[in-house]
């Protein structure tokens, strides 16, 4: 086992709004799965990396709370005014972390999903 984590699905209402948001804050393009009728939007990621999707599927509910996941930046305050501008908000930080760890902060997304970032040290 390399990582403890191997995918991760972020819960979503409306699929093509949460991809237009993720595009947007994240400056990435997501891939549209249909799998046995669960919609996806896969985000970029090369094996062995962990990869994970956008979900619309009638058993996941967005959520303010429980697990949160926290996605690479490479500009914190960058993507956090992209946040901003897509319709989002954010919810805590930025918190610069100690022991060279980097900085994160919480934003809730369009869906109504709590969701982290990280930027590692520079």
């Amino acid at each position: 086992m390399k990582n403890i984590i191997n995918w991760f699905e972020i819960p979503t209402v409306d699929l093509k709004r949460a991809m237009a948001f993720y595009e947007s804050v994240m400056q990435l393009s997501l891939r549209y799965e249909n799998m046995s009728n669960v919609e996806m939007a896969v985000f970029p990621y090369q094996d062995p990396a962990t990869g994970g999707a956008l979900v619309k599927f009638e058993h996941f509910t967005p959520s303010a709370q429980g697990c949160i996941i926290y996605l690479h930046t490479s500009d914190l305050n960058a993507t956090l005014e992209r946040v901003a501008a897509a319709g989002g908000e954010c919810v805590f930080g930025p918190l610069e972390l100690p022991e060279d760890i980097g900085s994160i902060a919480l934003f809730m997304d369009s869906e109504g999903n709590r969701i982290g970032l990280h930027q590692p040290p520079l």
